[in-house]
């Protein structure tokens, strides 16, 4: 059985060795957790696992002016004696940077001068941690480092966006890719009909399955009908789902009766898609027909029953019409849920599953949830991010990609009940302030990446009920938060 473990530090705060608990090894072709056994002592983290190979540490750090963030080392080999865990997190930190320079670089990148130094000033912090004979003074040296890594990796991925956007703008003034929020439950009236138009040029038609059908075989589709009529008026390109998300949520309550049984969950959810396409196929030829079934754990499904039924579901809209435009989505793409538990396919294999059925499938859906636990992803920064969206580009399909990070963190009671905010933070925590930088730096990234098709916010409002706590653009008065202002700004700058 692999064992790795690591010295921590002096004085880490027990809510640090909480985060801790949260590690992991990961590895392989896909970079996906290992299932993973940790401990954590007051001066040491262990982590064991089952396979016996070389990986990676993927952990909880705090970085100074950063966050709370998910880090990685290096590739690490298994041995009896610890590992310094902010060496191990330097060194990672800043292989990583360079090597992204490089390829960027390589690709046609013009890195300017004062970024240059700043990947060389974490380069040498970092030679001076691995030549510092003290080891106190090698700690302080290597949080020093990961700090330096940081801040480079944060200008290195602006650099790289500000230089997308300006070849892209230069072969088309506004770009064509959808930006936009789902719709919530109410027809949008008034300054927060007029605020949606002015930040989003499409829309997302939500379809929750639990809300249109409450009651077994009897689908009451009057507040969709109104969301459609003022979305096509308003001029807003339309797409719609998911019509099936896995979660306890966004499922009828009726459709627990059934748990367990295959055969007549694959009847009701067919039926379902069937009814939905056949009313708003005509109009709506985008459809996101599923969600999270690569993370989800309803029903009594294991993740080959969910597999099954998703091709099943894409089957039956084909069956309908084979000239839709259909995705899936994957929640957690970072696949963080592979460490608490053996899972066959992680969220990067069951997308390639999904590919090779051969469903023609025209986009992928990447959830990035940042902050919120446990459907979403533990915090990370743009470069692991830009990693992670690369990573996924290389199954061939276009995406469309679903962002989200709160402004808030007490209990949000119009939520997901089973959400929660606290799964890291980035910058400054959870406040509108930080919100705002959060849509202005991630969205700009995404929406910089040409095999990106649609970014649509999780929700408008968080004065309507919605699936993330307090992410919304306007707050549960419905006043613009800050982020609303960088939504627009965005908008205007780059898209039509």
């Amino acid at each position: 059985m692999g064992l790795v473990s690591f010295l921590l530090p002096p004085g880490v705060k027990p809510e640090q060795l909480r985060e801790l608990e949260r590690a992991c090894m990961a590895g392989g072709p896909d970079n996906m957790p290992w299932p993973t056994e940790v401990h954590v002592d007051r001066d040491r983290l262990t982590l064991r696992r089952s396979v016996d190979e070389s990986g990676y540490l993927v952990t909880p750090w705090q970085i100074s002016g950063r966050g709370l963030l998910m880090g990685t080392s290096a590739t690490l080999m298994e041995r009896g004696e610890p590992y310094q865990l902010p060496l191990e997190l330097a060194r990672g930190k800043v292989n990583q940077l360079r090597s992204q320079a490089a390829d960027w670089r390589a690709g046609g990148l013009e890195i300017p001068s004062p970024l240059n130094d700043a990947v060389a000033a974490a380069s040498r912090e970092f030679g001076r941690t691995v030549t510092q004979p003290d080891p106190r003074q090698a700690g302080v040296h290597a949080q020093d480092t990961i700090t330096l890594a940081y801040v480079a990796a944060h200008q290195l991925v602006q650099a790289y966006v500000d230089q997308v956007f300006e070849i892209r703008h230069q072969r088309q003034t506004q770009l064509d890719t959808a930006l936009g929020c789902s719709l919530g439950s109410a027809t949008p009236a008034g300054d927060r009909a007029t605020r949606f138009v002015r930040a989003c040029n499409s829309a997302v038609l939500p379809l929750a399955w639990k809300d249109v059908e409450p009651t077994e075989g009897h689908c009451v589709w009057d507040t969709q009908d109104a969301l459609l009529d003022w979305a096509e008026a308003n001029g807003l390109s339309v797409s719609a789902g998911p019509l099936i998300d896995m979660s306890a949520a966004r499922l009828p309550d009726w459709l627990w009766l059934y748990e367990r049984d295959l055969p007549g969950l694959a009847r009701f959810m067919t039926g379902y898609v069937d009814a939905a396409v056949r009313r708003y196929g005509r109009r709506i030829r985008r459809w996101q027909l599923t969600n999270a079934g690569n993370y989800a754990s309803v029903l009594g499904l294991g993740e080959d029953e969910l597999l099954w039924l998703t091709v099943r579901l894409v089957e039956a809209a084909r069956q309908v019409d084979p000239g839709l435009e259909i995705s899936t989505g994957i929640a957690q793409p970072w696949g963080e849920y592979m460490a608490l538990e053996d899972r066959i396919h992680s969220p990067f294999i069951f997308a390639d599953t999904l590919i090779r059925a051969g469903l023609n499938l025209s986009a992928l859906d990447l959830e990035l949830v940042m902050g919120v636990s446990p459907r979403g992803s533990y915090c990370r920064d743009l470069l692991e991010t830009s990693r992670l969206l690369d990573l996924y580009a290389l199954l061939g399909l276009p995406m469309r990609v679903t962002l989200g990070y709160p402004s808030a963190s007490s209990s949000d009671a119009l939520a997901d009940p089973e959400q929660r905010v606290g799964a890291g933070a980035w910058n400054g925590g959870f406040t509108p302030a930080t919100q705002a930088d959060w849509v202005e730096a991630f969205t700009a990234l995404v929406l910089c990446k040409p095999y990106v098709q649609a970014v649509h916010w999780t929700h408008f409002s968080d004065a309507e009920p919605h699936q993330f706590p307090y992410c919304g653009l306007l707050d549960a008065a419905g006043n613009p938060k800050p982020a609303f202002a960088k939504f627009c700004e965005l908008r205007n700058q780059h898209v039509r």
